[in-house]
């Protein structure tokens, strides 16, 4: 079956690709996908885009609407704070679960990956190194279904956490380093319940730092360029 059929192949790949624009900020929350020119750009139909935002759709990350085209997802105040304290609950889990498989190796590879974040960056690079960190603390989880689970969430409130990450300044760079430290010495203690603390902290603190700016939820984004 050709890409311009519309193989799984081809819809992947197309999926892929807005995942990655949309998780990077280059498509914003409440943007309009053009369809067409998308197709175009990628040297394919329609019918695997068509097939790539219903992917995209399931994982919360588009919107589609009837007689309207899609869009990229969006978030309300309510939305986030339920999606935080969900967030609060099913982390720690996953950690717990991972703890007990995560030896000096990983530990050594957080360390150099906090020392990183620390020594700076642009926000993209802080997005991408802070991502990884928290999923090595993960890396050692046997719950497939749990980890989809909070990936999916930490797709849904990418944006919001890179508006977190713009607007918390020294101070708050500051706190985030300093609970990645804790988080990072309470696994290398074996201390379940003190990482599992600061996790959930971390976390918190996030969602309650964005309670406080309620303009990132109203402002509209300028009409994206797919293409760019």
């Amino acid at each position: 079956m050709s890409e311009t059929t519309g193989s799984p192949v081809a819809s992947q790949r197309v999926a892929e690709v807005l995942r990655e624009r949309i998780l990077s900020g280059r498509l914003r929350p409440g943007s309009r996908i053009k369809q067409d020119e998308l197709a175009e750009e990628l040297a394919t139909s329609r019918i695997p885009v068509r097939e790539a935002l219903r992917i995209l759709e399931t994982r919360g990350l588009v919107e589609v609407r009837s007689n309207s085209g899609a869009w990229v997802g969006q978030m309300d105040l309510h939305d986030l704070t339920m999606s935080y304290q969900i967030r609060e609950r099913i982390e720690p889990l996953l950690l717990a679960d991972s703890m007990p498989r995560l030896g000096e190796d990983d530990v050594s590879d957080l360390r150099d990956l906090q020392a990183r974040i620390e020594a700076g960056g642009d926000l993209e690079t802080f997005m991408v190194l802070d991502r990884e960190f928290h999923w090595r603390t993960y890396a050692g989880h046997r719950t497939p279904q749990l980890a989809g689970m909070i990936e999916r969430l930490w797709d849904t409130t990418q944006h919001y956490r890179r508006e977190f990450a713009r607007l918390m300044g020294a101070q708050g760079a500051w706190a985030v380093n300093a609970e990645h430290r804790l988080l990072v010495d309470a696994i290398a203690a074996r201390d379940e319940d003190t990482a599992c603390r600061v996790l959930a902290l971390h976390i918190q603190r996030t969602r309650t730092e964005l309670m406080r700016h309620p303009e990132v939820f109203t402002a509209r984004p300028a009409e994206p360029d797919p293409l760019s």
